[in-house]
């Protein structure tokens, strides 16, 4: 083995599209090292998992020499055995995208994963790239510690010049800009995704440029330019990360639900909606909140069914937190009682149940446990 190894593991991770993945691809392939990228939801199993770190490193003949249902110990023997014939001459990297997911996988497995160099005693950097922070990944049984690296969300002028790069061709690139400039005036306080953002800036182009085609206006009139796009943009707010439908089809698909039922249903049909970490709780919480009785509180969340206390947490005059108001933007949330209530505002939680259940899923909350209609 080589004098001097690198670290040992690196925890890379941010929150989606914030260039975690394309940074470190870019990385090693310029600098010519060697890597192996696994991507952690196509692993369906731990013998995939083992194929797929090692055909990369070293060649198409390496996975033969794993049984058909390889331990961890039999990953670490063959990954001995090949290195002893190729030794490595610079560090080798294993990159393990979506590595919040190795938590669901066996227990053994994510330890190994963070100190493999010393299990394998080869210069090997393993780097895992996650949407979570450390503290959240953590195992409970302790682990050894990575080097953290932190991808900061965009800024709203690093999103304008990223998406007015995307400039439409029949259009000079200062429309395309003021255009993005538009959209971001609108949708950035509820959506900073780059991959969502782009997706809505290629969806409503055609509605904002509509006054050009038609002979109305010029280009450097953006202001009416503005105004006809304003009233669009503020009814596509009730579509971001619902990439199954377009503003306009969600517009209609509202108008016939009007129609039939006599009042808008929500998204509570939509199994698809992604929704920040956090903000999954609160959703949660209020689900819990509006059907639970008041009187059950004290069962499910004090272990000594202590007294609770009748406190209002938002003092008075103080606006509701920002996810809130992104939650009832998608209807997720509807606010209850009168308009003039602006000092204790009171939101229902306007969800399924099915949709409740898929989103307590995926940050592995045991949401029946606390429903008073399953006891």
């Amino acid at each position: 083995m080589m004098e001097q190894c690198s670290y040992p593991s690196i925890f890379i991770y941010g929150h989606r599209a914030t260039g975690k993945s394309h940074v470190i691809h870019t990385l090693l392939k310029e600098l010519e090292l060697p890597y192996a990228t696994v991507s952690c939801v196509e692993c369906v199993s731990v013998g995939l998992l083992f194929e797929q770190v090692l055909l990369p490193l070293f060649g198409s003949d390496s996975a033969s020499l794993l049984s058909r249902s390889p331990s961890l110990s039999d990953f670490v023997r063959v990954y001995k055995q090949l290195c002893v014939q190729a030794s490595a001459k610079q560090t080798r990297y294993i990159v393990l995208d979506r590595a919040e997911l190795l938590r669901d996988m066996e227990a053994n497995l994510l330890p190994a994963f963070l100190r493999l160099q010393e299990l394998v005693e080869d210069n090997v950097t393993v780097i895992l790239l996650s949407e979570i922070v450390w503290d959240k990944f953590r195992p409970n049984t302790g682990c050894f510690e990575p080097l953290l690296l932190h991808f900061p969300d965009y800024s709203k002028g690093e999103l304008q010049q990223i998406l007015s790069e995307d400039s439409h061709p029949s259009y000079s690139p200062e429309l395309y800009s003021a255009f993005i400039n538009i959209l971001l005036g609108v949708f950035y306080s509820v959506c900073r995704d780059l991959r969502e953002l782009r997706h809505l800036a290629a969806l409503n182009f055609s509605k904002f440029i509509e006054p050009l085609e038609q002979g109305k206006v010029k280009e450097s009139d953006t202001h009416k330019l503005w105004r006809n796009i304003e009233p669009h943009l503020k009814k596509a707010m009730q579509t971001v990360y619902l990439r199954e439908v377009s503003s306009v089809q969600w517009e209609q698909q509202l108008q016939m639900e009007e129609k039939e039922a006599g009042a808008v249903r929500g998204l509570s049909a939509h199994a698809h909606v992604e929704l920040p970490y956090y903000s999954k709780f609160l959703l949660i919480a209020a689900y819990l909140a509006s059907y639970n009785p008041a009187r059950t509180d004290k069962r499910f969340f004090l272990k000594h069914h202590g007294k609770i206390k009748n406190t209002n947490f938002l003092k008075k005059n103080e606006k509701p937190p920002p996810q809130i108001s992104s939650l009832g933007t998608l209807q997720l949330l509807n606010q209850v009682g009168h308009d003039d209530q602006l000092d204790a505002p009171k939101y229902k939680c306007a969800v399924s149940l099915d949709f409740i259940l898929a989103i307590s899923r995926t940050v592995s909350f045991d949401m029946v446990k606390y429903l008073y209609d399953f006891l």
